[in-house]
């Protein structure tokens, strides 16, 4: 699996902005990233979240030794460090 991590967006630290954004998607055949949305989570955040999550790669799931798409959600934490 490769993650890319989000940028926090400049205004959401000014602004002190912490959160999960909810997402939901399929991941391909090939172990892409498809049909990414935002379901829930702070405007601010969501931008970046969908971002950083649409470069992420997966494994292909399998079944029965064939990969299939498999529609997943995922959780984007964003929290600011001390």
């Amino acid at each position: 699996m490769y993650k890319t991590i989000p940028v926090y967006p400049i205004l959401a630290k000014v602004t002190h902005k912490e959160g999960v954004v909810v997402l939901q998607a399929t991941i391909s055949t090939a172990g892409a990233i498809e049909n990414l949305r935002a379901v829930s989570g702070d405007l601010m955040l969501r931008e970046a979240a969908i971002e950083a999550v649409s470069n992420w790669r997966y494994r292909p799931y399998l079944l029965n030794g064939q990969p299939v798409e498999v529609e997943t959600t995922v959780n984007v934490v964003f929290r600011m460090t001390q």
